[in-house]
């Protein structure tokens, strides 16, 4: 049923993608703002509160959904699931901006690149040249890939097999991640964004590493683990470090390395072994996230296969 929930959304979400996400995004940011500014007192604990009460109840509330559901009838919560999956999963989410990137790199218009990617980053790219621009394009997907897709892909997967609901695992991974980003981002919120810090790191630890290892699989596998266990705790945020040195690796491409933002040099370590990073990489990433999603599916088939023999 996972499997299938899995597979059903991925391809809703590749023939309608979901155009009206932005709505969704300003109800959310709405939800979160109203706990912080009713609980931000400046220190930890109100920070863990205000996690604990914005998270807990819609996760619970999915959770005893899909449950309630399933009571009824099996196929309702499928398409419950299939319809939270729609919503938290997908390469639409950000494909857009790496596909027009790449088209701009490709037709030679700098300029217009550089435009993309500062909009999808929200830093000023002017600064770029081609080759840097590839590469940061790279990171970006790198780690969009992961977040949209893969680790929504592995709290599902938890949770469906702990018989808690997988679409309450997929909405608790975006969830944290969205707190992470909103209240532990920045210095702004002092001690009251510990808490969805931390939290974020312990919901990012397994998925990460899964991703990391599928791109050993089925890239470059003695240069992924190499970059992995040499490169990515030089990252400064050694997290986000595994999977690029892994991602490095598994494609033979140079990340990291200096850059030049706002007219400074930004200090930043070079990941992987290979080339410099160019249009054609680029076509490369979009083949080593695919592969690895194929990966995926396969694997849960198997599960699923072994399962129902058991």
């Amino acid at each position: 049923m996972s499997l299938f929930a899995l597979i059903t959304a991925l391809l809703l979400e590749q023939l309608h993608p979901l155009s009206s996400r932005k709505h969704l995004h300003g109800w959310l940011s709405g939800y979160v703002n109203y706990f912080q500014h009713n609980f931000n007192a400046g220190e930890h604990r109100h920070g863990k509160i205000a996690w604990l009460v914005a998270v807990l109840p819609l996760v619970t509330g999915v959770a005893v959904s899909c449950r309630l559901l399933y009571q009824v009838h099996p196929v309702l919560a499928w398409a419950f699931n299939v319809l939270v999956l729609y919503l938290t999963m997908g390469f639409r989410q950000f494909s857009h901006y790496f596909t027009d990137i790449h088209l701009a790199l490709r037709a030679g218009k700098l300029d217009e690149a550089r435009g993309l990617l500062s909009r999808w980053r929200g830093f000023p790219s002017h600064e770029l040249n081609a080759e840097e621009v590839a590469r940061v394009t790279i990171e970006q997907a790198l780690i969009a890939s992961h977040r949209n897709v893969f680790g929504v892909i592995v709290w599902f997967v938890l949770f469906s097999a702990l018989g808690l609901g997988g679409a309450a695992g997929a909405l608790l991974y975006r969830l944290g991640q969205f707190l992470r980003t909103r209240w532990g981002g920045g210095d702004e919120m002092g001690e009251f964004g510990g808490f969805a810090r931390q939290a974020f790191y312990i919901l990012e630890w397994l998925p990460i590493r899964m991703t990391a290892m599928t791109f050993a699989i089925v890239g470059n596998f003695e240069d992924t683990v190499h970059c992995w266990r040499t490169q990515a705790a030089s990252w400064p945020d050694p997290e986000a470090g595994i999977l690029l040195a892994s991602g490095a690796g598994a494609l033979g491409v140079r990340l990291g390395m200096p850059i030049a933002q706002g007219g400074v040099l930004e200090d930043r370590a070079e990941l992987g072994v290979g080339d410099a990073a160019d249009a054609d990489f680029m076509q490369s990433a979009v083949g080593l996230v695919w592969r690895s999603v194929v990966f995926w599916l396969i694997l849960l088939l198997l599960l699923t296969l072994a399962s129902l023999l058991g």
